[in-house]
């Protein structure tokens, strides 16, 4: 979060740096040194911030240091994609998220077994949160093999942007920059998500059956851009 996006977020807000230091439980001139970037911000004071100014969940820091996808019920991971606004969950929703949306897509891509209904949501996670920290998305990717799934996902969520956008667009520009640097690392075997395995005769029938993105992606799924509800 830099220097400009906390000052603009408080002014917003309408608040002084008094009221804001106040509100955020720090001293008027460490905010204003933040402000004004003399001072690196801690994560603690970020998840406050991005709560207490009503931020975009891409604000909240990503995991530091070694981090490893943990495997989650699906109740669980609705619930996370529920609390990051997606549609198809509303009705989970119980509050604000409190996780960067990039360890949430990417938790939800190293699950062994992931249900359509998460699994479609996670084009509509690129869209909606294209601000996430997609350094650490790519690196963390690459760290557990997911480079494919991700990849896979990224073009499928510019696929269906581009129905509400110009080709060419800005963010026709994020995503392409960030399917070039997972195809830099694109494993040779295939690979697929939401399904733990698949007997011989199913995977000949997703080789011979899936779209163009799933093989550019060695991904052996029948998932289409044109079945995504909600990305759009």
């Amino acid at each position: 979060m830099d220097p400009k996006t906390l000052r603009d977020s408080r002014k917003r807000r309408g608040w002084s740096q008094q009221k804001a230091a106040t509100v955020l439980r720090v001293g008027q001139s460490y905010l204003s040194m933040l402000e004004n970037g003399h001072r690196p911000l801690p994560n603690e004071l970020r998840r406050r911030m991005v709560r207490v100014y009503g931020l975009n969940p891409s604000f909240l820091p990503a995991p530091a240091g070694p981090w490893a996808p943990k495997e989650m019920n699906s109740q669980s991971l609705a619930e996370e994609l529920a609390a990051l606004r997606y549609p198809g969950f509303a009705y989970l929703r119980k509050g604000n998220s409190n996780r960067n949306p990039a360890e949430v897509l990417l938790r939800a891509l190293a699950q062994s077994r992931l249900e359509a209904r998460a699994f479609e949501a996670l084009p509509w996670l690129l869209l909606e949160y294209l601000e996430m920290d997609r350094s650490w998305l790519v690196a963390n990717a690459r760290l557990h093999d997911l480079q494919n799934r991700l990849g896979f996902v990224v073009t499928l969520a510019r696929k269906v942007g581009e129905k509400t956008s110009p080709r060419g667009s800005a963010r026709d520009a994020v995503l392409e920059k960030l399917e070039s640097a997972l195809r830099q690392s694109l494993l040779a075997r295939e690979d697929m998500v939401g399904h733990s395995e698949l007997g011989d005769a199913e995977c000949a029938w997703l080789r011979d059956h899936r779209c163009e993105e799933a093989r550019q992606w060695n991904m052996l799924t029948a998932w289409r851009p044109e079945f995504l509800r909600y990305a759009a």
